[in-house]
C-alpha cells in the first residue's frame, strides 16, 4: 500500500516537472532543480521497496490474523514429519484464498519450516509418498498446482517470489514456480 501511495506521487511530480521543464525550454527561464532533485529521489525510494519485496521476501509477511486451518495434520510414513496446510483470505467478496503447507520436523526441535505457498484452488489433498516426499494436490476445473516435494530440499511458490529471495536462497535447493 504504501508503494502505492508513493508510485502515486511520483506520477504527479513527473507530470509536475514535464510541465516544468517545458514552460522553462519554452520561456527561456531557468530549469526546475529542486523538482527534478525531488524526482530522483522519489525513483530511488520506488526502485528501494520494488527491490525489497522482490529479493527480501519471506514466509513470515504471511498474514495469520485471518488464518484458517486446512488439511491435516498429515504424519509422514516413519513421524518424522508432519504436514499441516493453512488458509489465508485476501482481498473481501471479491477476494480470493492463498494456502500454504507448512512441515514440522519432529527429530529438528519441531523445527517449523513452509514449503509450498499458493492460490487455493477446489480440491486440496496431502498424501506422503515416502518419509520425506509428499505430494500437494491443489487443482481446480480451470488450473493445477499440484506438485511432489522433497521436505528437505524443495520448496514452491506459485508467483516465484521465495525462489528470488536472497534471505531463503539456504533453505532449499530447487525452487518451483508457475
Amino acid at each position: 500500500m504504501f508503494g502505492l501511495l508513493i508510485s502515486f506521487v511520483m506520477v504527479i511530480i513527473f507530470l509536475i516537472l514535464t510541465v516544468r521543464i517545458i514552460i522553462s525550454l519554452i520561456k527561456k527561464k531557468p530549469f526546475p532543480k529542486k523538482l527534478m532533485v525531488a524526482m530522483l529521489v522519489g525513483i530511488v525510494l520506488v526502485f528501494s521497496i520494488y527491490v525489497f519485496e522482490v529479493y527480501f521476501f519471506t514466509f513470515d509477511d504471511i498474514d495469520e490474523k485471518y488464518i484458517q486451518n486446512g488439511p491435516g495434520p498429515v504424519v509422514s510414513p516413519t513421524g518424522k514429519y508432519t504436514a499441516n496446510a493453512y488458509y489465508e483470505p485476501y482481498g473481501g467478496a471479491a477476494g480470493g484464498v492463498n494456502m500454504w503447507v507448512e512441515i514440522t520436523n519432529h527429530n529438528e526441535d519441531n523445527n517449523k519450516k513452509v514449503i509450498y505457498y499458493s492460490d487455493a484452488n477446489d480440491n486440496i489433498l496431502i498424501d506422503w509418498v515416502d518419509d520425506k516426499t509428499i505430494f500437494i494436490t491443489n487443482a481446480g476445473p480451470y488450473k493445477s498446482n499440484s506438485i511432489k516435494l522433497d521436505v528437505e530440499h524443495e520448496i514452491y511458490h506459485d508467483r516465484g517470489l521465495a525462489c528470488r529471495s536472497w534471505f531463503m536462497k539456504n533453505e532449499y535447493d530447487t525452487c518451483y514456480q508457475d
